[in-house]
């Protein structure tokens, strides 16, 4: 990400926390809003691996989809009129549809993007991604805890990855990084595809 984009990025979310209003830089005429970091993250990384530039379009992680109203009224028409398309999980559409003015488009995901995600690899080629990021002793071990062992192991999975501050980002990414581009959920590259 370029310095502008990355200061513009941290300024928004400065501005969400209760500061300033701030401008787009130069160049910036649409924004992705997904609801956290680990939907940024894998977003990036889809963008990188399909040798997509995304120096005019910042992902922006708006720190919980209750907060997509408010940005999408500082970023969209009443704003900075940038163009916006968003990202957001099935339980949370309806933040969205009420955010989203008509014309503009979001993609959501069923029922969340790392459920899209486990359920792109499998089971197996997930376990392969925990692996290959040294996690899959802890996994073992998590599996162990009785609050799991009634859970199917795509749950578990899915419970795995937010368990450590970080984690769900880390894997937000390595699992996009790890699947070939034709098994890419269908929400992640229609959001990308929409900046076109």
């Amino acid at each position: 990400m370029t310095d502008a984009r990355e200061g513009f990025v941290g300024a928004l979310a400065a501005w969400a926390a209760g500061g300033v209003p701030v401008d787009a830089p130069a160049g910036v005429r649409a924004a992705i809003l997904v609801e956290g970091e680990s939907d940024r993250a894998a977003v990036e990384a889809l963008a990188e691996k399909l040798g997509r530039d995304l120096g005019s379009t910042p992902v922006i992680a708006m720190g919980g989809v209750t907060n997509a109203r408010k940005f999408v009224r500082v970023l969209g028409a009443e704003g900075l009129s940038l163009r916006l398309t968003g990202l957001c999980d099935l339980r949370e559409e309806r933040f969205f549809r009420r955010a989203f003015p008509a014309g503009d488009r979001y993609f959501v995901c069923d029922a969340d993007l790392e459920e899209e995600l486990i359920r792109a690899h499998g089971v197996d080629g997930t376990e392969r991604v925990i692996a290959s990021l040294g996690d899959l002793p802890a996994f073992r071990t998590f599996q162990n805890q009785p609050a799991q062992r009634i859970r199917s192991v795509e749950a578990q999975l899915h419970r795995f990855m937010g368990t450590l501050g970080g984690r769900k980002i880390r894997y937000g990414r390595a699992l996009v990084e790890h699947l070939g581009t034709e098994r890419m959920p269908a929400p992640l590259r229609a959001v990308l595809a929409s900046m076109r």
